[in-house]
């Protein structure tokens, strides 16, 4: 399968149009008096955002401007502009966008009660961005050509002989490119670069992670590498009865069932802190959380927010020791990438 491959992290930025305007003011709430618009640059699924905006716009009358792009691009966007930006809060898909504008010092400190909002491990360490959402690497694979049992316990047993032709990977992939490092900090550099020659060698390539599910939906190859919420996105498309494929998590503690998370933070030139803190203060909070997984089956930081989604119990998914915050801004799994002539 052709890899049509994204333009790197922290490369080759791009300016994105106007952003979409999105909740009128409601005025109604706690934060009426404090009407107000800012400015979200966006990395997060559209329908996701959206659904938390209105809710946020409903409670506070604050209004969300959205520009939407990749996270990845837009963090490089973000960083062109420098002080001219005009973002007020950056809420990525994934993680290490967010933790690369720390790491330059573009994020404004958040305050110790909205981290305390989430489960502990899954905020920056210096408190400047906090996981909104969680979800977790797993296998998806067709049960009419491989049996659960005979998915090997850990994910590094894919990228082998045993396993030829029959396990899709998308490298371009954040969430796969975490699990890169994962490997890399768990197992060291030359275990996570011979993990990517395997499944370079082996596996197939992936457009992208529907592209995957659907082609293990279709029984095109037997599995796949992606993140556990896909597999919900294609039950509802084709129905729970009659789907062809089935959810495998990693042994304990394997780098195959990574959690990783969605995250957010507040730009240090923000013209509009304070509306930027209640936005970050809503997407934590009991309705911002429940707004949130009504619309994604991936897991709520905010203990005692239960999602719609019949998902593995959080507290059984027993991952890697390896944190949002271990995993930084991800920038060597570009170099080992290239190194295994997948970038």
């Amino acid at each position: 399968m052709k890899n049509t491959s994204r333009r790197s992290f922290l490369r080759n930025g791009f300016l994105l149009g106007a952003g979409t305007l999105l909740g009128a003011p409601a005025l109604r709430g706690a934060y009426a008096a404090d009407a107000a618009t800012l400015t979200l640059y966006n990395g997060q699924h559209a329908k996701t955002t959206q659904k938390l905006v209105e809710a946020f716009t409903q409670a506070t009358g604050i209004r969300v401007e959205i520009r939407k792009g990749s996270s990845t691009q837009l963090a490089n966007q973000i960083i062109e502009e420098g002080d001219r930006s005009p973002a007020d809060v950056f809420y990525a898909e994934e993680s290490p966008p967010v933790a690369a504008l720390a790491d330059k010092g573009l994020l404004a400190p958040l305050s110790k009660d909205t981290l305390g909002q989430v489960i502990p491990g899954y905020t920056a360490g210096d408190g400047t961005w906090i996981g909104v959402t969680a979800r977790c690497r797993a296998t998806v694979y067709n049960r009419d050509m491989v049996q659960e049992s005979e998915l090997p316990a850990s994910v590094l047993d894919m990228a082998t002989a045993a396993w030829k032709d029959r396990v899709g990977f998308v490298p371009t992939s954040g969430a796969f490119q975490e699990q890169l490092i994962a490997i890399k900090l768990l197992k060291g550099s030359d275990a996570a670069l011979n993990w990517l020659k395997g499944l370079k060698q082996y596996g197939r390539i992936c457009n992208g992670n529907m592209a995957a599910m659907r082609a293990v939906e279709r029984g095109e190859i037997a599995t796949a590498l992606v993140n556990n919420y896909y597999w919900y996105i294609m039950a509802n498309e084709v129905g729970a009865d009659k789907i062809r494929s089935g959810l495998h998590y990693a042994g304990p503690r394997d780098p195959g069932g990574l959690i990783t998370v969605s995250a957010a933070g507040i730009l240090k030139t923000a013209r509009n802190r304070d509306a930027a803190r209640k936005l970050l203060a809503f997407m934590v909070s009991q309705a911002g959380q429940e707004a949130i997984a009504g619309t994604v089956a991936e897991y709520p930081l905010r203990p005692g927010v239960k999602s719609p989604f019949d998902l593995k119990p959080f507290d059984t998914l027993n991952p890697p020791p390896v944190s949002p915050a271990d995993l930084g801004d991800a920038a060597d799994a570009l170099a080992l990438r290239r190194e295994a002539g997948l970038a």
